[in-house]
């Protein structure tokens, strides 16, 4: 006899003041402080490459390793959250992205940048980004909320976006770019009393038959599992996109708005302008999940951004066109995140969510690595971004078609699968 997947119950140790609305407000506030900074990087392009005589190939690399680094490390830090807590892992990574942050500012040579901006900052946020607050979403709060705070959790990531543009171009402007990195290494210190309020218990080992089979599996065999179901590979495969569009779009769209004679003010509303819509996309799509298939939404998701990537470049760029850009952008920009992370907790359960969630965003990481680094690489080579644009558009369409069959249920287990 099978049984579906079991759901992972919210501790029922939590503390009488972690209420679900304290959970989601602290962890809504954590991915808005982690994802703001990193999302305002590509503003630091051209005054350290100004100052250090560098080309964007250098500032490419480094936060091409910050992609990839946040991807690898994702599923380790998802593995030990799952196992001992998340409120652990929050602590490290924090300290390590503000440290990060502050290796940046120092920043003389590249290989000290591909350090601060690229290995630090890239192993902070798999500890403290937005990725473990869906997770601890997943397990604390009851079935019935998730679908809202999996929303609310990427549309506060996009708000850190929409307030840390306009304010680390402001900060640069008007302080330089060493004070505008010391001040957002010091914001990042205030994850660490958030995460208390989404600390996760560890993980508890039962052989009982009672028991169900999801929370009784051992590392090896969560994987083995989701790694031999098609629809999680095409889910993780369809991820890479997400991730390549997003960093390409996160570095370089400042740099190559700049080439066409938009001015860096309007940058930052450009960029700011993505976060605010992103805002609206992430909420109303953690909303539509849970009327409408997943697969469809995501279907949907990368096509309109392929459309809106083609439109883009196809006329000519005026502050008018780049900020409904921004804006068309935002609706679609992380909203991919709800449905993602909805369909590996639906297949899955909850016991191993941070650490397959994680294994998917190593696919969305490698996608972020190549769209950084070939961003770079395809500028000082011929004096243009236009090939990497239309990579984007393709890998769009590829990923709209991957999505369509994935099978939206949960997978069949045995009453009891031994550890």
């Amino acid at each position: 006899m099978a049984v579906t997947s079991g759901e992972l119950r919210p501790s029922s140790g939590l503390g009488a003041w972690r209420t679900p609305l304290v959970i989601i407000i602290c962890g809504c506030a954590i991915a808005l402080l982690s994802f703001g900074p990193r999302s305002s990087l590509g503003f630091f392009v051209q005054p350290m490459s100004r100052e250090f005589a560098w080309g964007r190939d250098v500032f490419g690399l480094a936060l091409a390793l910050q992609n990839l680094l946040w991807g690898l490390g994702q599923p380790i830090a998802g593995a030990i959250a799952d196992r001992f807590g998340i409120l652990r892992v929050m602590i490290v990574g924090a300290l390590l992205y503000a440290g990060g942050l502050l290796l940046m500012r120092y920043s003389t040579a590249p290989l000290s940048l591909d350090l601060g901006a690229g290995v630090l900052i890239g192993f902070g946020l798999s500890g403290c980004s937005f990725n473990l607050v869906l997770s601890a979403f997943s397990k604390l709060l009851p079935p019935e909320r998730r679908g809202f705070a999996l929303g609310a959790g990427t549309a506060a990531g996009s708000f850190g976006q929409f307030l840390f543009a306009p304010f680390g171009v402001a900060m640069i402007d008007n302080f330089g770019w060493q004070s505008a990195l010391t001040v957002f290494a010091l914001l990042m210190l205030l994850i660490i009393p958030l995460s208390l309020a989404i600390a996760t218990p560890p993980a508890t080992t039962s052989s009982s038959s009672n028991v169900p089979a999801a929370d009784q599996q051992s590392f090896k065999t969560a994987l083995a599992e989701a790694f031999g179901h098609r629809s999680y590979v095409l889910l993780v495969l369809g991820f890479f996109t997400c991730g390549f569009q997003l960093a390409f779009i996160t570095v370089h769209l400042p740099a190559y708005l700049a080439d066409r004679g938009v001015s860096a003010q309007t940058g930052g509303w450009v960029v700011a302008a993505i976060g605010l819509f992103n805002i609206i996309g992430s909420l109303s799509v953690g909303w539509l999940q849970n009327k409408y298939p997943k697969r469809y939404i995501l279907s949907l998701i990368y096509f309109a951004r392929a459309l809106s990537i083609m439109a883009f470049i196809s006329f000519p760029i005026t502050t008018f066109s780049a900020i409904v850009f921004g804006a068309v952008t935002g609706l679609t920009w992380l909203s991919t995140v709800p449905p993602t992370s909805a369909l590996v907790a639906l297949m899955f359960g909850t016991r191993w969510f941070a650490t397959l969630y994680g294994f998917a965003f190593v696919s969305h990481q490698v996608g972020g690595f190549l769209g950084v680094w070939l961003g770079g690489v395809v500028f000082e080579q011929f004096g243009s971004y236009t090939p990497i644009w239309w990579l984007s558009i393709m890998f769009g369409v590829l990923s709209a078609l991957i999505n369509l069959p994935i099978v939206e249920q949960p997978v069949a287990r045995p009453v009891a699968q031994p550890a």
